[in-house]
C-alpha cells in the first residue's frame, strides 16, 4: 500500500487551510467550489473492465471526500425506506414520514456527518502534505456540511437566523482547528486557549437555540450538551494526533453523542414550529436510528480504506485492524436492530450477509490499490450478487412490505457511490505520490 507521510510544517498549514474554510465571512455561504457533494454531477471516474456489471459501475468525481459524502447521503433515504417497511409490517406506533420524523432524521444525519467529516479533515491534515489538494478538499466537504446545517435552520427559523447559525458554527469549527494545531504541536497553552474559546461558544450557541426555539430548548441544557461535544471530539483529535488506534472508537463515540443531541434539538424545534407528528414516537425513532447506523457504515468504511491506503502495513497494520473493528461494531449494532425487529435468527443472518458485503468492498479497495482490474471486476460482481440476496432477505423479514427489487435497486446506488469514493481515494493518493 502507498503511504503518505506528514511534513514538519503541518501546524501552520492546518491553521491556514481549515481556518479559511471554517471562518467564512460573517455567515456567507460557501463558494461554488465547496458546494455539497449532492449537487455535483456523478460520472464514472475510470473506465471499468469490460466484464464489470453495468448496474454497479463505480461513480466518482475524483474528490474522495465529496464522493464519500455522496455515498453517505444516500443512506438516510435507504433508512427511511427500511423504517417505513418495518413500521408497516410490524405495526410500529407513530409515523416514519411525518414532518417531525423527517426533521429528526435530517438533524441526525447532518450532525453525525459533522463529526465524521471533522475527524476525516484532521486525519487528512495529519497524514498528507499540508498544502495538498486532498486536505483542501476535505476542508471544503466539511464546510458543505456546515452550509447544509444552516439551510436546515433557515427552513425552520428564517434566513437571518440561518445566516447567524452558519457564522457561529463555522467559528466553533475554527476553534477545533486551533485545538488540532496545538495538539499536534504539543502546545498546551494553545490547547487551553482553544478549549476556552469552545466553552464560550457553548454558551453563545445555547442562547441562540433557546431564542430560535421560543424557549423549548433551554440555553443551559444546550450548552451542557455542546460541552460534551467538545469533550468527545477533542478526545478524538488527541487520539488522531497521537496516532492511537483508539482514535476510531473515540470518533465513533463523538458521533454517537451528537446523534443523541439531534433528538433533543428536533424535539424542541418541532414543538416551536408546530410540526406535524412526534419526533419521539417509535416509528420516528426507528428511522433516526437506522439513519445513524447506515450513514455511519459508509463513513467508517471510508475511514477504514483511508487508513489502509495511508498506513504502513496496509490492511495488516494495527491502525487498520482498529478501524476495521470499529466498522464491525457498527455491523453488529445493525444486526441487533434487525434482530429486535425480526428475531435473533434473522439478526444473525443479516450480520453474516452484511459482513460479507463489507469484505467485497475491502477486496475492491485492495484491487484498486494494486491496479488489479480482474480482481476489481470480481469484487464488483460479488457486490452485484449481494444486492439480490439482500433484497430477498428484506422482502422476507418484512412480509413483502420491502419489495426485493426495490431494495436491490437502492443497494446498487450504495455500491456505485462507495466504490466510486474508493476509486477517487486511490486516484488522489496516486497523484499525491
Amino acid at each position: 500500500m502507498r503511504t503518505i507521510r506528514p511534513t514538519a510544517t503541518l501546524a501552520a498549514a492546518l491553521a491556514l487551510t481549515l481556518a479559511g474554510c471554517a471562518g467564512g465571512n460573517d455567515g456567507d455561504t460557501a463558494d461554488a467550489g465547496a458546494a455539497p457533494a449532492s449537487t455535483q454531477t456523478q460520472e464514472p471516474m475510470t473506465e471499468p473492465a469490460e466484464e464489470a456489471p453495468a448496474a454497479v459501475m463505480p461513480m466518482g468525481t475524483g474528490d474522495p471526500f465529496a464522493d464519500t459524502r455522496t455515498a453517505a447521503q444516500h443512506m438516510p433515504e435507504t433508512a427511511a425506506t427500511l423504517a417505513g417497511g418495518f413500521a408497516s409490517a410490524l405495526e410500529i406506533p407513530g409515523a416514519t414520514d411525518s414532518a417531525a420524523a423527517g426533521l429528526r432524521a435530517e438533524l441526525t444525519a447532518l450532525l453525525q456527518e459533522h463529526v465524521y467529516l471533522a475527524g476525516i479533515a484532521v486525519a487528512t491534515a495529519y497524514t498528507t502534505a499540508p498544502d495538498s489538494e486532498e486536505f483542501a478538499a476535505a476542508a471544503a466537504t466539511l464546510d458543505a456540511n456546515s452550509v447544509a446545517l444552516s439551510e436546515a435552520v433557515t427552513s425552520l427559523a428564517g434566513e437571518e437566523r440561518g445566516t447567524a447559525f452558519l457564522g457561529l458554527w463555522r467559528e466553533h469549527i475554527g476553534y477545533f482547528v486551533d485545538y488540532a494545531v496545538a495538539t499536534k504541536g504539543g502546545d498546551t497553552a494553545g490547547q487551553e486557549e482553544a478549549l476556552a474559546s469552545l466553552e464560550a461558544y457553548t454558551v453563545e450557541a445555547g442562547a441562540f437555540f433557546e431564542e430560535v426555539s421560543g424557549g423549548e430548548l433551554p440555553a443551559g441544557d444546550v450548552a451542557e450538551s455542546l460541552r460534551m461535544h467538545v469533550s468527545t471530539l477533542s478526545t478524538a483529535i488527541d487520539d488522531l494526533a497521537a496516532g492511537s488506534p483508539e482514535a476510531y472508537a473515540s470518533l465513533q463515540a463523538a458521533a454517537g453523542h451528537v446523534v443523541e443531541g439531534a433528538g433533543v434539538i428536533a424535539t424542541g424545534l418541532s414543538a416551536a414550529g408546530g410540526l406535524e407528528g412526534d419526533p419521539n414516537d417509535d416509528a420516528a425513532v426507528l428511522r433516526a436510528q437506522l439513519t445513524a447506523a447506515l450513514q455511519e457504515h459508509v463513513y467508517l468504511a471510508g475511514i477504514s480504506v483511508f487508513t489502509a491506503y495511508t498506513t504502513e502495513g496496509g490492511t495488516g497494520s494495527e491502525a487498520f485492524q482498529a478501524a476495521a473493528a470499529t466498522l464491525d461494531g457498527n455491523s453488529v449494532a445493525l444486526s441487533e436492530a434487525v434482530g429486535t425487529l425480526a428475531g435473533a435468527e434473522q439478526g444473525t443472518a443479516f450480520l453474516d450477509l452484511w459482513r460479507e458485503h463489507i469484505g467485497y468492498f475491502v477486496d475492491y479497495a485492495e484491487a484498486a490499490a494494486g491496479d488489479d482490474d480482474a480482481a476489481a471486476t470480481a469484487a464488483l460482481t460479488e457486490l452485484d450478487g449481494y444486492r439480490g440476496e439482500a433484497g430477498a432477505f428484506f422482502a422476507e423479514i418484512s412480509a413483502g412490505e420491502l419489495p426485493a427489487d426495490a431494495v436491490a435497486e437502492g443497494l446498487a446506488m450504495h455500491v456505485q457511490t462507495l466504490a466510486g469514493a474508493i476509486d477517487s481515494l486511490d486516484q488522489a493518493l496516486v497523484e499525491a505520490g
